[in-house]
C-alpha cells in the first residue's frame, strides 16, 4: 500500500509541475502614426490674394 501512495504522490507532484509552465508574455501594442501636413501658407501667396482683392475693388470702385 505504501509503494501505490507513493506512486500516486510522484504522479501528482509530476502533474503539477508539468501544468506550472505559464510563461507571462509580454503584451506589445502596435500604433500607426498618422500625421496630417497642412500646406504653409507664405507670404508669397497671401501677397497674391491681398493683391487680387485689392485689384477686385479697385475694379468695383471704378465702376460705380
Amino acid at each position: 500500500m505504501k509503494k501505490v501512495s507513493f506512486f500516486l504522490s510522484a504522479l501528482a507532484l509530476v502533474a503539477f509541475a508539468a501544468c506550472n509552465n505559464t510563461a507571462e508574455e509580454a503584451v506589445v501594442e502596435e500604433t500607426v502614426d498618422t500625421t496630417v501636413v497642412e500646406e504653409a501658407v507664405t507670404e508669397d501667396t497671401t501677397a497674391v490674394e491681398a493683391t487680387e482683392e485689392v485689384a477686385a475693388e479697385g475694379e468695383e470702385a471704378a465702376a460705380e
